[in-house]
């Protein structure tokens, strides 16, 4: 997989998906105010250092997806080399938040994160529409 094949499916696959490119990536946005992704792309280090991203070819995906399914996927006494390409481990940073990323994901582990994508657009949208329900 590369970018383009990854911004093409989220972008086609997401009613009401904004994607923004600037600082050296792109960010996917159901919230027309664009203050919270649900999905990242970065293509360089300059919001970290952990995963060596300025290697040729190497991008991160990042993807925001629940407590519960997160907790599902690692233990809090797993240790992640954040380097690895093709496989998917907490965000170096985020995964506090429950953030999962993978470094330049084959097509076979692209498919595995497609539902974790679908669940982080269908968190993003939630929010979204509760705050406007609440707006009146």
């Amino acid at each position: 997989m590369n970018e383009a094949a990854i911004t093409k499916h989220i972008a086609e696959s997401f009613e009401g998906v904004d994607v923004v490119t600037a600082s050296g990536g792109t960010f996917f946005f159901y919230d027309p105010e664009k203050k919270f992704t649900f999905a990242t792309l970065s293509i360089n280090d300059e919001y970290d250092q952990f995963s060596d991203l300025n290697r040729p070819g190497v991008f991160r995906l990042n993807v925001g997806i629940s407590k519960q399914t997160f907790q599902s996927m690692f233990k809090p006494t797993d240790s992640h080399d954040f380097t690895v390409l093709d496989r998917i481990m907490p965000h170096p940073v985020y995964g506090k938040m429950y953030w999962i990323c993978v470094l330049s994901p084959s097509e076979t582990t692209f498919e595995t994160l497609k539902p974790l994508i679908a669940e982080a657009y269908a968190i993003d949208k939630a929010k979204r529409d509760r705050r406007a329900s609440s707006q009146g």
